[in-house]
């Protein structure tokens, strides 16, 4: 495959899109866990947060750059023209889809670790100046600490896993509004539909399958006990749908004609 990785990669670093989205997804990222965090106070008579996933809100603001930007590695081509060439040149489509998915997980997930790794730092600086010191049962935030660790991290592979899903989606639709409003769908709606029902089952259910919800149980710290899955269970609901986007999305390039 490394002539498909060569190509993918030469794309990518050739045009300023890429490099801007990453940019913007870092920065949009750091910015908003550094709001949340400031927003969130810890009062004398004490508080129940958790914030590790308070420092770590931002991702869900950056996760619909990074679906933007996995969207538009293979709907721009179909949008230009360009795709042609490219199947023209390298005839194995699966390869190809690959070959994009390997390089646009790459790079969010070198852009995530960044974001990750400064929306912790904000938390550490911010959130002590609101309350939640040791007084209050809170240490500094700390990647040293196990969960905080494995919600860091599993925050950086979640942001890996929605750029593989809105890739996926792009490939068999084709069309970057309309993969870009199905991803947004189903991690934005989705995620607010349990919120909108009264049957408890119902918004359990809802919850579990919810690629958003589910993928960010692994942000959470307490209360592990009253998750509806545990994080790292969480996380796999969204590998489940990313592995099913991209095989949709192999399974439309390989027998449609382009």
């Amino acid at each position: 495959m490394r002539r498909e990785l060569h190509a993918e990669w030469t794309k990518l670093r050739t045009v300023a899109s890429p490099a801007w989205l990453l940019l913007t997804a870092i920065t949009l990222t750091a910015a908003m866990s550094a709001a949340a965090a400031a927003a969130v106070s810890c009062p004398s008579a004490g508080c129940d947060q958790d914030i590790t996933k308070v420092s770590l809100m931002g991702v869900q603001a950056g996760q619909a750059v990074v679906a933007i930007l996995a969207v538009l590695a293979i709907s721009g081509e179909y949008s230009t023209g360009m795709i042609r060439t490219t199947l023209t040149a390298m005839p194995r489509r699966v390869t190809v889809l690959t070959a994009k998915a390997s390089i646009v997980t790459g790079l969010t997930l070198a852009a995530a670790t960044i974001a990750v790794l400064a929306s912790v730092l904000a938390g550490r600086l911010i959130l002590p100046g609101n309350g939640f010191t040791a007084a209050h049962g809170y240490a500094p935030l700390s990647l040293a600490d196990g969960p905080t660790l494995r919600a860091a991290f599993g925050s950086v592979l979640y942001l890996g896993l929605i750029a593989l899903l809105s890739l996926g989606f792009a490939a068999m639709v084709r069309d970057s509004a309309a993969a870009i409003g199905i991803v947004f769908g189903l991690l934005y709606v989705l995620s607010i539909l349990p919120v909108m029902i009264s049957d408890p089952d119902w918004q359990r259910l809802l919850w579990r399958i919810s690629p958003m919800s589910a993928g960010l149980a692994v942000q959470a710290t307490t209360h592990l006990s009253s998750l509806p899955l545990s994080p790292w269970a969480g996380l796999g609901v969204l590998a489940v749908w990313a592995a099913a986007a991209l095989l949709g999305g192999g399974l439309a390039l390989r027998l449609r004609d382009t």
